[in-house]
């Protein structure tokens, strides 16, 4: 089986820096597995790397799509195993590297999409819905075949709401229901990493993170998308940040209030984030709260569990 290095975590755990550090000592390229870095002219509010924190580590998967294109798990699914296949022919070890666990899942477990031509009229039957019915109608067909999904949820998610329909539209299952299922044996010789960290830090984390976008521009990227014509109901402007901001802009609340709400639904995000991952029994969890003061300790350790479990020599 070819060999694949994974890092999960939650957003703000450390996850694009300790990837550069370990693909730089491994000899690895990178590929995101996060659902919004396909899209392009999202910067800011993803947290897309930057071109100098790449240290020249090749990336992979991001900036693939305008925001109104469809993209679906099912062609994250294909795209991805393309480039492992790729990386591994260069003799490159590849590293995939995200907090979307269902993109993730989707690739390293043997998920099938049998009704993968299918998916992107669907996607676009989904817009066209959202755009004519509202947010609202969406739901409740998510409400209708999988209620415990639609139950954990915002009506208001049209991203999510939209990626649970349609992964209900690929494998007629609901995707709670594979939430529960057994891990099945990978399609890979997999390193699993996941980073970890006492709530109380993460969320402290979060919100350094959030407070540095808006210093960054978030708003103005969000003015620029919407210059640009971007539908409101596109489910890439309903994004983590972007969709507040937008709020903010309608006149819905002020900014003060439009920044709280993005903290408060990041936090909750990487909650959820990592209910996803916990559940899956081959990760090798790593803590990061000391991330500045134990890091080359922790990139050590990090390094000889990928070398025994690759079986690599790895300095």
């Amino acid at each position: 089986m070819q060999p694949l290095v994974v890092i999960v975590g939650p957003t703000a755990s450390g996850k694009t820096k300790i990837a550069v550090d370990l693909a730089l000592r491994t000899g690895g390229e990178i590929i995101s597995g996060d659902s919004m870095q396909v899209y392009r002219n999202m910067d800011i509010g993803t947290a897309k790397i930057k071109p100098a924190e790449t240290k020249g580590v090749p990336h992979h998967l991001l900036d693939i799509k305008d925001l109104d294109e469809p993209f679906s798990v099912a062609e994250f699914q294909k795209l991805a195993r393309e480039k492992i296949t790729e990386i591994a022919g260069r003799g490159k070890i590849p590293f995939l590297v995200g907090g979307t666990g269902l993109y993730i899942q989707a690739v390293i477990d043997p998920y099938e999409f049998t009704e993968q031509q299918n998916v992107l009229p669907y996607r676009h039957k989904l817009f066209s819905l959202a755009k004519e019915k509202g947010g609202n109608y969406l739901y409740q067909l998510l409400l209708n075949v999988d209620p415990v999904s639609a139950e954990k949820i915002h009506p208001h998610d049209l991203k999510r709401v939209s990626r649970a329909l349609e992964y209900y539209h690929l494998t007629r299952k609901p995707i709670s229901g594979n939430r529960k299922a057994a891990p099945k044996k990978s399609l890979y010789n997999l390193a699993l990493i996941g980073l970890t960290l006492e709530r109380s830090f993460l969320y402290q984390r979060i919100e350094q993170r959030v407070d540095q976008m808006m210093a960054e521009g978030l708003l103005g990227e969000v003015k620029s998308l919407l210059s640009k014509g971007y539908s409101l109901d596109l489910p890439a402007m309903q994004g983590l940040g972007y969709r507040q901001l937008i709020n903010y802009l309608q006149g819905d609340y002020n900014l003060t209030e439009a920044v709280t709400l993005i903290k408060r639904e990041t936090r909750r995000f990487a909650k959820r984030q990592l209910t996803w991952f916990r559940r899956d029994p081959r990760i090798k969890w790593f803590a990061t709260d000391e991330l500045e003061h134990n890091y080359k300790q922790l990139l050590t350790e990090m390094l000889s569990f990928i070398g025994r479990t690759l079986s690599l020599h790895v300095e």
